[in-house]
């Protein structure tokens, strides 16, 4: 959880480095916290209930939006790469593997040009 609030704090930072644990400790964060509000508004959907569970959803990944953008653009400058590299996404389905890896790869030794190693190594 540490983790997921270490991210909604650096709200909009699009600078310096993110390791892998941040990106993805706040995407299971992120996933179990949505997930529940989107499967509650389909058991309910025929009534006002499913309505409400859909806007809170909608409203949550709203919300969300620029701290995953922040945190993936931080991961990608934690493996040498530019955060322009973000925009690969929208490349159907090749662009999404491509950035999968660049998610799992290891952290650029030591210091590159976006700061200092965030492992402390």
């Amino acid at each position: 959880m540490n983790w997921y609030l270490m991210v909604l704090k650096k709200y909009a930072q699009f600078e310096g480095r993110s390791r892998r644990k941040e990106l993805w400790m706040f995407t299971l964060f992120n996933c179990l916290f949505s997930w529940p509000l989107y499967i509650l508004g389909l058991v309910f959907h025929e009534n006002v209930l499913g309505t409400i569970f859909f806007c809170l959803y909608v409203l949550y990944l709203l919300a969300i939006i620029v701290p995953c953008l922040a945190v993936s653009v931080r991961r990608l400058h934690d493996t040498g790469k530019s955060g322009w590299f973000y925009f690969l996404i929208f490349i159907p389905l090749v662009g999404a593997i491509i950035l999968l890896v660049f998610f799992v790869l290891d952290s650029d030794p030591g210091a590159n040009e976006y700061g200092p190693n965030p492992k402390g190594a």
